[in-house]
């Protein structure tokens, strides 16, 4: 069963795009999508609130979702949200083989 992963990220006050840029520098993004079992690893700056940033996972499975969050990489993210983010909301979904929720 796929894992579709939604995170919030709220970051201190006019840091969101430094947040990404230092996500996408360090290449924590890149590394995660070359990861066995990624199939989306996508970025997305809320409209509506200048100091969230949205990431959308979508990974072939629990087990992929668990491998990724034991990388250096996942480990180097967190080090950047002690430095920018205030608040993170997880959402996780399972999605059956027919693709729904």
């Amino acid at each position: 069963m796929k894992q579709f992963v939604e995170v919030h990220y709220y970051v201190k006050d006019g840091m969101r795009d430094e947040f990404y840029k230092a996500i996408m520098e360090n290449g924590i993004a890149a590394a995660s999508r070359a990861e066995e079992g990624n199939e989306k690893y996508d970025y997305y700056f809320s409209p509506d609130n200048d100091n969230e940033l949205l990431l959308i996972e979508l990974w072939t499975s629990a087990e992929a979702v668990w491998e990724h969050g034991q990388t250096p990489h996942f480990k180097e993210l967190g080090e950047l949200k002690q430095k920018y983010v205030t608040d993170t909301t997880i959402m996780r979904y399972d999605i059956a083989d027919d693709g729904c929720i």
